[in-house]
């Protein structure tokens, strides 16, 4: 397994965050590769994320459309059955993106290895393919910032911009109730995970950014943008479809 996970994984994505270094500008410091490598990634896996992101935006439009069935079915089986063929004649699948986030899963973990343990500066020129060479020189500094260490701003701004990727992605559910006045378990489980992701992710995205070096927070900002940017221009064709 540890195998397959480097041949296909980690070894891939830190020879092309490597041979990045070394085309580009020596003026282009790590912070600006991470950018462009982080798009580089997104964009590769756009196409398996673009049917989940479509799905999960027709499902935020579906919104109220669900409340309205809560409200006319009290009982949670015909809630089930009502919202199950509201999804299928919108074409909407709940599921969809289950699929994307098991493919994203290592390839995220090998993303963070490569910022906590690449080395970089130093580059591990024994886990390089042949038409990948070792840098001449490798700029740690962004913005002033040495991303082999610690940044108090990059780590806040990965924070923030995970909150309002989250905030912008997942819709506010809303307080229901059952036929006796009281919040149903199904509501108030989703509204607390609801909230959960929206409060707490960032929290741990800051610790993660700020415990390793501003590296992984550069990734994460850039990678948390994107995403906001993806379902702005997924939205708009949707939109235009309509």
């Amino acid at each position: 397994m540890t195998y397959l996970y480097h041949t296909f994984f980690y070894n891939p994505l830190y020879n092309g965050l490597v041979f990045l270094i070394d085309v580009l500008p020596t003026w282009v410091d790590v912070g600006i590769v991470i950018v462009i490598f982080t798009v580089l990634v997104k964009l590769i896996l756009f196409p398996l994320s673009k049917a989940a992101l479509k799905s999960q935006i027709a499902m935020k439009e579906l919104q109220p459309k669900i409340d309205q069935i809560k409200k006319e079915h009290k009982d949670p089986t015909q809630q089930s059955m009502a919202t199950m063929k509201l999804y299928k004649e919108a074409g909407a699948n709940p599921f969809s993106g289950i699929l994307v986030l098991l493919i994203q899963i290592p390839i995220i973990i090998a993303l963070y290895r490569i910022f906590l343990t690449g080395g970089l500066p130093h580059i591990s020129a024994d886990l390089l393919y042949s038409f990948v060479h070792v840098p001449e020189a490798v700029n740690m500094h962004f913005l002033g910032i040495d991303l082999a260490k610690k940044s108090l701003v990059l780590a806040l701004l990965a924070a923030v911009s995970q909150f309002f990727q989250i905030r912008f992605s997942i819709p506010e559910i809303k307080k229901d109730a059952n036929a006796d006045g009281k919040a149903s378990f199904g509501n108030d489980l989703t509204r607390m995970m609801s909230v959960q992701m929206k409060y707490v992710l960032p929290v741990v995205v800051f610790f993660a950014s700020y415990g390793v070096n501003a590296a992984i927070a550069i990734y994460w900002t850039t990678s948390n943008l994107f995403a906001i940017g993806q379902e702005l221009v997924v939205r708009r064709k949707l939109v235009k479809k309509l």
